[in-house]
């Protein structure tokens, strides 16, 4: 039986708890602190004082792709990050000039910046960012410390029971509970214990795996551009992508993946020939001109899922979730850490406009959360659901149709500044999904691309001489002739 929620007393400081210090609970610490006395992260494993692997991050070994609608919002709650960042030797790729990519209708152009996103390791990014929200005396850490649940009723949450290191239990009272505990949260659970729920949720799996490795990026590539080789979701094949992503430290960070029947294994004599295997065979081609610096990773916890908190009935005061507790999205459209950022950002902003304890707070918040939510979930989903052997929802009518939309607007991004960007306003969160149906964008999708289709991947031949090999008399075929 759950305790009863207890009177605020005067004096008592406001308090905040977030459940998770990932990128998504650091952000949400930010956005809390200036309008708390004290914010808890309670975190599960013991975090790293430098950029280091964790436990309870094993995504972290695949490529990320911080959109600039994500970079935008961290860098407002986190002001100096991003130069941060920079300084340790992430790269801002500006989009769509510095990337190569292959969508399901053609190259697109390497046309002017309107976009960027920050390239690094994971493990970089999340460093400094904690690095930073921790210079916050307001802010403390409860290291390995397991959450066993919510306190309060089913009208508010007032807390959260924890386990220690130790063995112990402690309770922490809180004016508002965040859980940013990632896509292994257990807040519909703890809501059933308060008496609340059910809550729904949906579901859509096309069986992506993951595999990754780290390569050494070869000499005189310090400015190469993103590689991005999508699938076809139309093709009666499983979809399969290969993406090369610059790191700090002169490196490549690879990741292949491949939906249910084309999955990649951690085979090393197969990595090779899965890149080559994609759609077109530039990402092998480059890759057979380097050298690895790791083990192939593996990782299968890629389905969408996705809780309707925000469609509760009776949700209690006090408790909001956010990130991937919300919704995990399949991580090869790059946007779970904006989704968590522009959420954090989404919070701050209520918590601004009506304060801590205004009654309504929680359900305001988890309303706007789920808006940069949606869009991403759009975005992900209506292709998952096209993939041989996908489960969890088939295709209907009005699917088909958006569908065939989708497809005419990236066929005219090939050959169109004006649609690429506005495909890049929403892929990088800056505008939702309604951007793409306002009259200027049908306008153009009917007079479809201004320009010829590419022929061949667009690289510069800076880029292409950088990738051939020192010896010119060794024999290997060149990239270009290649692909």
């Amino acid at each position: 039986m759950s305790e009863p929620s207890r009177p605020r007393r005067a004096g008592v400081p406001r308090r905040a708890v977030v459940i998770g210090g990932g990128l998504g609970g650091m952000l949400t610490a930010a956005a809390c602190s200036s309008h708390v006395d004290e914010v808890t992260v309670v975190e599960r494993d013991m975090l790293p004082s430098r950029p280091a692997p964790r436990k309870g991050l094993p995504q972290a070994r695949h490529a990320h792709m911080l959109w600039s609608g994500g970079a935008d919002a961290i860098e407002t709650l986190v002001p100096g990050v991003m130069s941060q960042l920079r300084d340790a030797g992430a790269r801002r790729i500006a989009l769509p000039t510095d990337m190569v990519s292959l969508s399901p209708e053609g190259w697109y152009r390497r046309w002017p910046e309107s976009h960027y996103l920050i390239a690094c390791s994971r493990d970089l990014l999340d460093w400094a960012i904690r690095d930073r929200v921790l210079r916050d005396k307001r802010i403390r850490v409860l290291s390995q410390a397991e959450l066993l649940g919510l306190t309060g009723s089913a009208g508010r949450v007032d807390g959260v029971r924890v386990r220690l290191a130790d063995g112990s239990e402690q309770r922490l009272d809180a004016d508002l509970v965040v859980d940013a505990s990632g896509r292994s949260s257990r807040g519909p659970h703890w809501l059933k214990d308060l008496g609340v729920g059910p809550v729904r949720e949906l579901t859509i799996d096309a069986g992506v795996v993951y595999a990754s490795r780290v390569y050494r990026a070869p000499k005189g590539t310090e400015a190469f551009p993103v590689v991005n080789i999508q699938a076809d979701a139309r093709l009666p094949r499983p979809g399969q992508v290969a993406t090369i992503i610059p790191i700090e430290d002169q490196r490549w960070l690879v990741s292949l993946s491949g939906t249910r029947g084309g999955e990649p294994t951690d085979d090393d004599s197969a990595y090779l020939d899965f890149a080559r295997g994609v759609r077109h065979p530039l990402v092998g081609e480059i890759l057979s001109r380097t050298e690895p610096l790791s083990d192939i990773v593996v990782t299968r916890s890629t389905v969408n899922r996705r809780r309707l908190f925000e469609k509760l009935k009776k949700a209690p005061e006090g408790y909001v979730v956010i990130g991937d507790a919300v919704a995990a999205l399949n991580p090869v459209y790059g946007h779970g850490m904006s989704v968590a950022a522009l959420g954090a950002l989404a919070l701050r902003t209520e918590l601004r406009r009506t304060g801590i304890s205004a009654p309504g707070l929680a359900g305001r918040a988890q309303r706007a959360i789920s808006r940069p939510t949606s869009a991403a979930w759009t975005l992900a989903t209506g292709q998952d659901i096209y993939f041989p052997g996908s489960r969890g929802k088939t295709p209907n009518a009005v699917d088909r149709l958006l569908s065939r939309y989708v497809n005419r607007l990236i066929e005219t991004a090939t050959g169109s500044f004006y649609m690429a960007k506005a495909l890049s306003d929403v892929m990088t969160l800056q505008t939702g999904v309604e951007r793409l149906v306002r009259p200027g964008v049908i306008l153009s999708a009917l007079r479809g691309p201004r320009r010829p289709q590419l022929e061949k991947p667009p690289l510069t031949d800076e880029e292409l001489a950088a990738l051939e090999p020192g010896d010119r008399d060794s024999g290997a075929t060149p990239v270009a002739e290649n692909c």
